[in-house]
């Protein structure tokens, strides 16, 4: 982990917020959607399509007030000295309290007068809530599960996430890939922890408008997400189910380190997604991808099953600036009694001498570790194994399971347990 201090709000100060001038009341009504439950990526879809005469720097201003404050108003409250703001105020809080532009300009541009301006409390808010703008319940969970990295952890979840490319070994090789994005415009560095990973710097790239996309040489996936794929360790001729498919990115990912070959089965329960994951394998290259529109019954037979399990995704707060508030403390407990059964079905499914990885995306002790550890108890037959033996670094390994976060690795936070059936 690196040990440098971490500023979320560096950002702020490099973004174009002069050109919010004249937008007041676009951006209030935007704001004020978001406040009131609005997914913020359906709001700003929305604003955009319906002013489609703004500027590039009048969409990037409006988009980052928006994602912003609909982010930070937990802070922004406290700044104000009352939670209750009206979209103006909490705008003006968070351009001249967190990006600094002075008080004047930042009142002009959210059109309130310079008599009505609020002085601002300019102290260390004295909580980590207030500080990193959470709900005080899901704060106390970061707290208790990280304890002393919880602040780090939190810093780490206000920033955006960068956008992360898989390379398609059908297709090409990542070195290949970064040559081949490069002529197309994009530029990219390599990934700390996945051999397939880039990451995209500089300005958001259309992605789907490029060749290499629609040629199948990458699919946009985090690269801890990538690492949950590769420590399947799928291969050539195997039998092997993604039971938990959704649309389908590791069950991709699993075909590819197979080169196409054997059995690879995909289970989701929404048929619409299944129908996503047949149109992308095509692109990818995949010809022997099944799947399932029923559940596989026990004794499947499995080499390998991966169980990417519906989870609280606390892991990828950081991909929505609004997500945090649109949960409750009852996330917490209301899937591992989902997580158990479907666990418990995966572990008839997989052959003896077979490999399970049970899988989520959430920082949440009672879905990770204690969803593992009562499958192994109330299962001898199978055990706990490292992780990516051989090749996963132990940066990524902790008490036996893999766990990678945004403030250690870069990546969103995922969870993995590596099991293995006994032969006998």
């Amino acid at each position: 982990m690196s040990t440098v201090p971490f500023d979320p709000l560096s950002r702020l100060h490099a973004q174009p917020w002069p050109a919010l001038a004249g937008l007041v009341s676009i951006t209030s009504e935007a704001i004020a959607q978001v406040l009131a439950g609005s997914p913020a990526e359906r709001v700003l879809d929305r604003t955009l399509r319906d002013h489609r005469h703004l500027s590039r720097d009048q969409r990037q201003a409006l988009k980052e007030a928006v994602f912003n404050v609909g982010l930070w108003r937990r802070r922004l409250g406290f700044l104000l000295g009352r939670e209750n703001a009206t979209p103006p105020f909490l705008l003006y809080a968070l351009l001249h309290g967190l990006a600094g532009v002075p008080a004047s300009q930042a009142a002009a541009l959210v059109g309130v007068g310079d008599g009505t301006v609020p002085t601002l409390d300019t102290r260390e808010p004295p909580t980590l809530a207030l500080r990193a703008s959470l709900p005080d319940w899901l704060a106390g969970h970061f707290a208790r599960e990280l304890g002393p990295e919880a602040d780090a952890f939190c810093a780490h979840l206000n920033v955006p996430g960068p956008i992360t490319l898989r390379a398609n070994p059908l297709r090409t090789s990542r070195d290949a890939l970064a040559e081949r994005l490069r002529a197309e415009g994009v530029s990219t560095r390599l990934g700390a922890w996945s051999p397939l990973a880039l990451h995209v710097e500089g300005p958001r790239p259309n992605l789907y408008g490029l060749p290499s996309l629609r040629e199948g040489l990458f699919e946009v996936q985090d690269e801890g997400s990538q690492l949950l794929g590769l420590i399947v360790e799928a291969r050539p001729g195997e039998t092997v189910l993604d039971l938990c498919a959704g649309a389908g990115g590791k069950t991709l990912q699993l075909g590819a380190d197979m080169k196409d070959s054997g059995r690879l089965m995909a289970y989701d329960p929404d048929p619409e997604r299944l129908d996503r994951l047949l149109q992308r394998s095509a692109r990818a290259g995949l010809s022997h991808v099944q799947v399932l529109r029923a559940p596989p019954t026990p004794g499947l037979g499995a080499d390998r099953v991966l169980v990417d399990a519906p989870c609280s995704e606390l892991g990828s707060l950081r991909r929505g600036p609004d997500l945090r508030f649109r949960a409750g403390p009852d996330v917490l407990t209301h899937f591992p009694p989902l997580q158990q059964d479907i666990l418990q079905h995966a572990g008839d499914l997989v052959r003896p001498g077979g490999r399970l990885v049970y899988a989520t995306c959430t920082v949440n002790r009672a879905e990770n570790e204690d969803v593992a550890r009562a499958f192994l108890a109330s299962r001898p037959d199978f055990r706990l194994v490292r992780p990516g033996e051989g090749w996963l670094p132990p940066a990524c390994i902790r008490d036996g399971f893999l766990f990678v976060a945004p403030h250690r690795h870069g990546t969103d936070a995922f969870f993995a347990a590596v099991m293995e059936r006994s032969a006998g």
